[in-house]
């Protein structure tokens, strides 16, 4: 071994291990997937409080995914430390809607596709993906649940408000009920037999009805 083998490294023959137009062009496809997927999760979300946050990481994922891969397939060395590196790694964000869920694994995925040079997959695997999920997350019930909150000063009182509450809606369904000394609350599920809301001002003007409240729900928060 000579003193110019001590200091040999193969580092330089990497460089070009991946063409630079390869790269490029996975690069700004999976960019434009990513934007994709950010699009699509933008028009689906239907939770409380819309992170934009969230959506710049899919894109983000989807191009960080591609990059990953893209080092994988080009050496096989790489791939086994990459494995390695990735197996430590813990992630402790809890994931509010399930639906975050497939959106992560879709950029993940996508980012695989993209970098397996399997662009056609990608793409049309993308768009159709999409496409079914603006259909049936944006799909609308004909008749929206509602939560009615009823607080009352006795069992009388609470019988005369449901009894109202059951003959001016379409269904009525008690999901909890707490009783204390000279006070009642219920929360029930109902469905509306129109977008009139009139009712619950008559409602809470029963005698022994000392508050009603309607609230707007899509079936997740409650069991």
């Amino acid at each position: 071994m000579t003193f110019n083998d001590i200091f040999k490294s193969n580092f330089l023959d990497n460089v070009t291990a991946v063409a630079p137009l390869d790269m490029v062009l996975a690069l700004l496809l999976a960019f434009g997937v990513g934007l994709f997927i950010f699009y699509v999760y933008k028009k689906t979300y239907q939770g409380v409080m819309y992170s934009s946050s969230f959506g710049v990481t899919l894109v983000a994922l989807t191009m960080i995914t591609t990059l990953v891969i893209l080092a994988v397939t080009s050496n096989v060395v790489l791939s086994l430390g990459m494995v390695g590196a990735l197996s430590i790694v813990r992630f402790r964000t809890a994931i509010k809607e399930p639906l975050d869920i497939a959106f992560l694994f879709w950029s993940i995925a996508a980012g695989i596709v993209l970098a397996a040079g399997m662009i056609p997959l990608a793409v049309i695997g993308s768009v159709f993906i999409g496409v079914i999920l603006l259909l049936f997350v944006n799909r609308k019930s004909s008749v929206n649940p509602y939560i009615v909150v009823l607080q009352c000063d006795g069992a009388e009182s609470e019988k005369r408000a449901m009894e109202y509450l059951n003959a001016q809606t379409l269904r009525c369904v008690v999901k909890s009920k707490t009783a204390r000394k000279g006070a009642v609350e219920v929360n029930a599920e109902i469905r509306l037999k129109d977008d009139n809301t009139d009712f619950i001002n008559a409602l809470s003007d029963l005698e022994g009805v000392e508050n009603a409240t309607l609230v707007s729900y899509n079936g997740d928060y409650m069991g």
